[in-house]
């Protein structure tokens, strides 16, 4: 339910209120076979509930998807399979596939663009599907990132020769596996926020990810936000998060003096 299209309706006279309320009445919660889908989560956070495709059938996926479509609503799912994106594929034609991020996008309108910058890096190649699972959840909510790729500490001369454009955004998604120590020298080296996400990238003591996410937990730079391995999706929503309190800060400086709305 797009209910800034709704209110808009009725302010133009495109709507009058009886439509008005009969487009708000809907149920915020729709009961599937296996799945109860929260069709009010955009009035709420800003953006739709989003579908996390690992241990769901395709037949789930599409019906989840198909509910969010039916109620004007974009859906992106996450961690889908290769079966999961040839069915999304075939149901959607119109969807946005990535294999190496394992995420599809299906927009019935482009979601309003954010003016906030962020930068996603990489410490290595191997990096990248998680890279490119939060570039895509970016996407999904209006937001275009710029990739800095393959900048790890074993050569800390990449990095160094990016520090102009990591100081020029408003947020940085840093994303390592191995030790993970990226994230610590690049809040070392900047004012701006740092999320940092741990990758499953490393030899056998690297423990899937357990030694770079405790790396950086106890990271000496200060303030640095940790997300759980491989979440790309929940380092991009994290920024989502800071670019709608950035949105809402400026919006509330605009405002009449004395104006409560």
């Amino acid at each position: 339910m797009n209910v800034r299209a709704i209110l808009e309706g009725l302010a133009n006279g495109a709507l009058d209120v009886s439509e008005a309320l009969a487009k708000l009445a809907i149920s915020p919660l729709v009961e599937l076979e296996g799945a109860v889908v929260d069709v009010h989560r955009q009035l709420r956070q800003g953006v739709p509930e989003v579908i996390f495709g690992e241990g769901k059938s395709e037949a789930q996926i599409l019906a989840i998807a198909q509910t969010l479509l039916d109620r004007q609503q974009n859906v992106l799912v996450t961690r889908a399979s290769a079966a999961a994106l040839a069915a999304i594929a075939q149901a959607f034609p119109n969807a946005q596939l990535h294999p190496l991020a394992r995420t599809a996008r299906i927009e019935i309108e482009p979601p309003l663009q954010q003016d906030f910058r962020v930068a996603i890096m990489t410490a290595g190649t191997t990096d990248l599907p998680v890279a490119e699972e939060a570039n895509e959840t970016l996407l999904a909510v209006g937001i275009r990132a710029e990739r800095v790729v393959d900048v790890g500490v074993a050569g800390l001369h990449r990095l160094l020769s990016r520090l102009e454009t990591l100081r020029a955004q408003d947020a940085l998604i840093v994303i390592a596996g191995m030790e993970g120590a990226l994230p610590s020298v690049v809040a070392g080296l900047v004012a701006t926020p740092v999320v940092a996400v741990p990758t499953s990238v490393g030899y056998g003591s690297a423990l899937g990810g357990l030694t770079p996410m405790m790396a950086m937990l106890t990271s000496c730079g200060s303030g640095v936000t940790v997300v759980n391995i491989d979440n790309g999706f929940g380092a991009a929503m994290a920024v989502f998060r800071m670019a709608t309190a950035l949105a809402q800060s400026r919006a509330r400086e605009k405002r009449p003096e004395g104006s409560s709305t």
